[in-house]
């Protein structure tokens, strides 16, 4: 016989609301693990980015009177220009007309009185045909004229010739009839030929027009662009709407300089005849020499430079008007124009190696891989470069780009 089964005690079961289930044990586990792991991830970014030297441009403190070619001392000065023609001009009709022709294109090379292009000029062909006409007709009225006038002299000569032989051969009435038809044939002889130097000037009038209706190059030199097509309205001036002015734009490449704006805190450096190096912005690593041809005597109030003409020694094809350049102004030790003066060395560096900081201008050192301030005494600022005459030593390796907020410490490394 078998005992009645005994029901379990349900009482001792319990529910533990207070702690999350295995299935999300699992999950928080794993998520803070991946959280670490993320941490730890940019921990080390961050500790490699510190550690992590930046790239930078640098440029060495190089004394002014220092580092120059043989027989000269060092650019003393430097300022950014354009290469210009001296000899230029835009070359404009003295008529207004539609331009029939144009014999010319981009770099054509012309001698003077060369034409260029001709306007259409059938209204002063004819008016040219017409002067040259009425020329023609006056000297035939002139011919007649006089003609007329010799045979009233000849009747009127005769007539007085008879009466002096006899008075009272000629009546008064007919003498005095010949000498006013003399006089009248003479009177009229002179209106011809004052009529005759009046076609005269009309014809010169006529063709000095249809001349001016050939546009010829004022000088020899090159054209450097149209500014005008074949069908197009010009005018000595342009009055707005479908004319135009300059027909082409020629200069002549052989007077070719360089004109700068040297700053007027450095103008006292810069002398008529003194030697320069001058480097163009499309082809940098080639100097090309140059000398001072005038120091303009006047200065730019707003801008406090002035204005220097540099002429270009070494001629070469390759220069070309509207070209960007820079000009070292070179002291010639050799000849005696800048004799050495004593006093403490002045450095010319690149104008974005100087920054100001708290109130001070600073230049930042590369020394070991680390940025160092130094603080300088600077002066003005000509053709990007920026004059130091105390603070620096000389071979001093200085930040000039890379860096926007430079900090002492920083590690670099130089490109």
């Amino acid at each position: 016989m078998t005992s009645p089964s005994v029901p379990p005690d349900l009482s001792k079961l319990r529910i533990n609301r207070d702690l999350p289930s295995e299935p999300v044990r699992r999950a928080l586990g794993r998520n803070g693990a991946l959280g670490l792991v993320a941490l730890a991830i940019v921990a080390a970014v961050l500790l490699m980015g510190r550690g992590r030297a930046v790239s930078v441009q640098t440029a060495v403190a190089t004394p002014i009177a220092s580092g120059g070619e043989p027989g000269s001392a060092g650019a003393s000065v430097t300022a950014n220009g354009y290469v210009v023609a001296r000899t230029r001009a835009s070359v404009a009709a003295k008529l207004a007309g539609r331009i029939a022709e144009l014999r010319v294109s981009e770099g054509s090379n012309l001698k003077k009185g060369e034409i260029i292009a001709t306007l259409d000029n059938d209204d002063y062909r004819a008016q040219a045909a017409q002067a040259e006409a009425a020329l023609l007709t006056s000297r035939a009225d002139l011919t007649e004229a006089r003609a007329a006038r010799d045979v009233a002299a000849s009747e009127a000569g005769r007539l007085r010739s008879m009466r002096a032989l006899d008075p009272g051969i000629v009546a008064e009435q007919d003498y005095d009839a010949a000498a006013s038809r003399e006089a009248q044939a003479a009177a009229r002889a002179q209106a011809a030929e004052a009529r005759i130097q009046s076609a005269v000037a009309n014809r010169s009038f006529a063709r000095a027009n249809l001349e001016n209706t050939i546009i010829r190059a004022p000088f020899t030199g090159t054209v450097l662009r149209k500014d005008a097509e074949v069908g197009e309205v010009v005018a000595p001036s342009v009055g707005g709407g479908l004319t135009r002015g300059a027909v082409v734009t020629m200069a002549d490449l052989t007077t070719l300089e360089v004109e700068v704006d040297v700053n007027e805190a450095y103008i006292a450096r810069v002398t008529k005849a003194q030697p320069a190096k001058i480097t163009l912005d499309a082809y940098p690593d080639t100097s090309f020499r140059g000398e001072v041809r005038q120091v303009v005597p006047t200065a730019d109030r707003q801008r406090a430079t002035v204005q220097v003409k540099v002429s270009i020694v070494d001629r070469d094809p390759r220069i070309l008007p509207e070209m960007g350049a820079r000009v070292d102004f070179l002291a010639d030790t050799a000849r005696g124009t800048r004799p050495a003066t004593a006093g403490p060395l002045r450095f010319r560096i690149p104008a974005a190696a100087v920054r100001e900081a708290g109130g001070e201008t600073v230049v930042w050192l590369v020394r070991n891989g680390k940025l160092e301030p130094r603080v300088v005494q600077g002066g003005p600022v000509s053709g990007g470069f920026r004059e130091i005459r105390s603070g620096l030593a000389g071979g001093e390796l200085m930040l000039v780009g890379g860096v926007d907020n430079p900090k002492a410490g920083m590690r670099v490394k130089t490109e």
